[in-house]
């Protein structure tokens, strides 16, 4: 048997580039780095500042190591107990009302007029950050907590009805024919044909929206909609860094335990 010669091998197949031409794809590359030049270039940066930042900064985070949890610890624990009531209160509300936007989101069971306008309300609450929600509704009813209630509702709502529409959209079409065929009614068919089939997946994503409204509740209270973002804007905003940090550290805690006890919740309900 001959030897193998390597001229006769087959070569090495090798994935093709995006853009085949070479001196396309050079020039783009060329193009690219220009412009990331020129625009890092563009930057106006105050050293200065960014000097006496830097100070600051280690100042905030040396302050993890002593944390003052009892100069304000009465602010602490209101602000916590406002983030906390508007987390659950605004979760509650908002997964009760997904629902009925998530049936009328899904094309299989919701007609078309019903179907259009729970899609375009789930669009523009999905559009709208939740810190400019948070700042038009503290100019419509003032700075506390209610707002950033309305807030997160609004932002549950965009959420969950979203998510379940496509599950939805997605169950066993036999069932649905099956209940239709006995002559079942639109409220047994949406009880046994899909919500049956959507409970699952309804209950982790209420446990995944708690977590998310305890953490947007500690930011929309930055622009007055209540919370521990609150008192954490106020710690900040006069240099209390060890104030500050004790409130970051409860936060991590919180949403740590709230990651780990819905995780527990969710395998002994599923």
């Amino acid at each position: 048997m001959p030897a193998l010669n390597s001229s006769t091998l087959p070569d090495t197949w090798r994935k093709p580039p995006f853009i085949a031409r070479a001196w396309l794809r050079h020039s783009l590359l060329l193009g690219a780095m220009c412009y990331l030049t020129l625009a890092i270039l563009s930057l106006e940066v105050n050293w200065a500042r960014v000097s006496e930042g830097l100070v600051r900064g280690g100042k905030f985070i040396a302050a993890f190591v002593k944390p003052d949890f009892v100069s304000r610890y009465s602010d602490i624990l209101l602000g916590f107990q406002e983030s906390l009531t508007m987390a659950v209160t605004a979760t509650a509300l908002g997964i009760a009302l997904s629902i009925p936007f998530a049936l009328g989101a899904a094309r299989n069971i919701a007609p078309a007029g019903i179907y259009l306008f729970c899609r375009g309300f789930i669009a523009i609450s999905r559009t709208l950050n939740e810190i400019i929600v948070a700042i038009l509704l503290v100019a419509m009813f003032g700075f506390g907590p209610f707002a950033g209630f309305l807030t997160l509702t609004f932002a549950t709502i965009g959420f969950l009805a979203k998510l379940l529409a496509e599950d939805i959209e997605e169950v066993q079409g036999a069932q649905l024919e099956a209940l239709r065929a006995t002559g079942a009614s639109t409220a047994q068919v949406l009880d046994f044909a899909v919500l049956s089939q959507i409970m699952p997946r309804l209950v982790g994503l209420s446990l995944y929206r708690l977590d998310i409204n305890f953490r947007e509740s500690s930011v929309i209270g930055i622009v007055g909609a209540g919370g521990i973002g609150a008192t954490l804007n106020t710690a900040m905003d006069r240099y209390e860094f060890d104030t500050a940090a004790a409130i970051l550290i409860v936060i991590i805690a919180i949403v740590m335990l709230a990651e780990y006890g819905s995780g527990w919740i969710r395998k002994k309900i599923l």
